[in-house]
């Protein structure tokens, strides 16, 4: 039995090519460049002693002996899982029962590097993971311009991938310095006969000027003193 022959199939008509795009006008160009180049913003600050405020998704810098304290009272008026970083060949730690004053010591993580270098690489991860409401990163120096920016980008990525807008937080000695930070502050211990206090000082914000506050113990945690108690004290006049 012969098998016929299949017939071949006709060639397919070629397609048509496609249409080029317009070519974009100048001001589309112009506006998505500027979009690509718009870092990730937050919707609003945070709110912190009162009047005060943090930029969300930026990294802050607290300076001054009571550092520590003023940290802690930003963990309080935030809610959610605070990690804190600290150096682990430095032998001191938090008192958790000093902790109880400001927030649930059981909210915190701690973490102790071996090595410096891992100390802001800690912080650079779990800003950049978005479900750490607050990172805190205790660290013996002030760091430069390029580990700064570093964890901009990790809370800004953190913000727009995560669940939350982080905020970062860099405690150090003295008068600080890092480089590049969103905002420095400053807060010593100023206590008196009457009251414990400290004296709070933004150093430097890039919306906000030069300002300081008394800072005195509140029903939960800190709280701003009334403006007659932030006044500095007249300068008594010359005798004899």
């Amino acid at each position: 039995m012969t098998v016929p022959p299949v017939p071949a199939r006709p060639p397919a008509p070629p397609s048509a090519p496609r249409p080029a795009p317009p070519p974009a006008s100048a001001p589309a160009l112009a506006l998505a460049a500027s979009l690509g180049r718009r870092r990730h913003r937050p919707d609003r600050d945070h709110r912190f002693l009162g009047e005060l405020s943090l930029a969300r998704a930026r990294v802050h810098e607290f300076c001054g002996n009571a550092r520590r304290t003023l940290a802690m009272a930003a963990a309080g008026s935030l809610a959610g899982p605070v990690f804190w970083i600290a150096p682990g060949w430095r032998p001191e730690r938090l008192n958790p029962e000093a902790m109880l004053a400001f927030a649930n010591p059981g909210r915190f993580t701690f973490v102790t590097p071996t090595r410096p270098e891992d100390l802001l690489w800690c912080a650079e991860e779990i800003l950049r993971s978005g479900r750490v409401a607050l990172v805190v990163a205790d660290i013996p120096a002030p760091p430069g311009l390029t580990p700064v920016r570093r964890l901009h980008l990790a809370a800004e990525t953190g913000a727009r991938e995560g669940a939350l807008a982080p905020l970062g937080l860099l405690l150090t000695p003295g008068d600080g310095g890092a480089q590049g930070v969103e905002s420095r502050w400053r807060m010593d211990a100023a206590h008196d006969a009457r009251t414990s206090g400290w004296r709070l000082t933004r150093l430097r914000a890039r919306t906000a000027p030069v300002k300081t506050w008394r800072v005195v113990p509140g029903k939960t945690g800190l709280r701003l003193a009334p403006a007659e108690m932030t006044a500095e004290p007249p300068t008594p006049p010359p005798t004899g």
